[in-house]
């Protein structure tokens, strides 16, 4: 499953040391003035799984050779920065968007850090307007789509009566500031207008860019900074990471034993990017399924509720036209058995046809016919 996710913010926020701290390396410009970033850098990054280590561990020890480690993936884009009146054109606007409209979930970032040597393109640091600028603009670009949508008129199909509805309701929220996904949250509505691609259906997942000195307080200091944070949260709800770009990007520089160090330095189990991938991954209603053996220990992308021969077909699109039944048994009593064979004896694998939904960490071995 191809999942593309969109980094986005102003000009200076911090998208692309956060971009360049995801890919582990200098991938993107990373420069304190507006605009260092044109056209968008794209980068592939591993979910991290710590259950594909003790997998590959099983099969080391019951076939004395450990195979190597496939994650899933998530491409990353690190977009132009926007500013206000981008829906007009201004800045990178048009790019801006155009780019925008290619991704399945957008991360906006907002800079909590302060740093003189960083220029801030509305002056003050003030992450609520900035948030409420970006928002602002994806809303005047979907208003503008949405106004060259003709009304059906003297048309009688139901369906198409119905797309019009759910464009007027639109048309009604969006100018009144509210984003769509919010409104429009019913599947077949969804469905009705997913041709025309609004920028405010995406899903949003605001990470909160502080520095260092932040960080070691727990996020933000007493005071503004604690109003803001706190403003931002109530409006996004639990929709929110607090990550510290700049650290993460020193951290992906180091061994994995110097990384233990400094993060326990700093109060942390593990990288904030960690937490961040897997919430994106949650955010868009994504669940791994997991295979082993001599050749590889691999976690596969599938949607929540995906029956078993469409997740065979994720492996190869013959496995879905030609599933049997697939053998299935969760993470945990695999590793504790362990392996296929064990698991097997003590009656722990499952027999699941074509109405099975696999869930997250299924270990899973399909048959397929001939």
């Amino acid at each position: 499953m191809n999942l593309k996710v969109g980094i986005v913010g102003l000009p200076n926020a911090g998208k692309s040391t956060l971009f360049n701290a995801l890919l582990k390396k200098q991938v993107a410009d990373a420069a304190p003035y507006p605009f260092c970033t044109i056209e968008p850098n794209v980068g592939i990054v591993p979910v991290p799984d710590p259950r594909l280590e003790a997998l590959a561990g099983v099969v080391e020890e019951t076939e004395g050779k450990k195979p190597p480690l496939v994650p899933a993936v998530v491409e990353f884009v690190d977009i132009a920065g926007l500013v206000k009146g981008a829906s007009e054109g201004q800045g990178l606007g048009n790019k801006f968007l155009a780019h925008i409209r290619e991704v399945h979930l957008l991360i906006n970032v907002l800079r909590f850090f302060e740093d003189p040597s960083v220029v801030h393109v509305a002056g003050d640091i003030n992450p609520v307007q900035d948030k409420e600028t970006i928002e602002t603009e994806l809303i005047l670009a979907d208003l503008q789509t949405l106004t060259k949508q003709a009304e059906p008129r003297g048309v009688t199909d139901r369906k198409i009566q119905e797309r019009w509805q759910v464009i007027k309701k639109l048309l009604d929220s969006l100018n009144s500031g509210k984003p769509a996904r919010i409104v429009v949250t019913d599947p077949e509505e969804r469905e009705a207008i997913r041709d025309v691609n609004l920028l405010t259906m995406k899903p949003v997942l605001y990470v909160l860019n502080v520095s260092e000195k932040q960080l070691a307080k727990g996020g933000v200091s007493d005071g503004k900074e604690r109003s803001m944070l706190i403003e931002v949260s109530d409006q996004v709800r639990h929709d929110t990471i607090v990550v510290s770009a700049k650290t993460e990007y020193e951290l992906a520089s180091l061994s994995e034993e110097e990384q233990t160090q400094y993060l326990k330095e700093l109060g942390l189990s593990e990288p904030a990017l960690n937490r961040l991938i897997r919430k994106a991954y949650e955010m868009l209603g994504l669940v791994s399924f997991l295979t082993c053996g001599v050749k590889e220990s691999r976690a596969w992308t599938i949607a929540k509720g995906t029956k078993a021969p469409q997740a065979a077909g994720v492996i190869h699109t013959d496995f879905e036209k030609k599933f049997i039944k697939a053998d299935v048994v969760d993470f945990d009593t695999f590793v504790a058995a362990p392996g296929w064979v064990k698991s097997r004896d003590a009656g722990k694998v499952r027999s699941e046809g074509k109405d099975y939904e696999l869930q997250d960490g299924d270990v899973v071995e399909f048959k397929i016919g001939t």
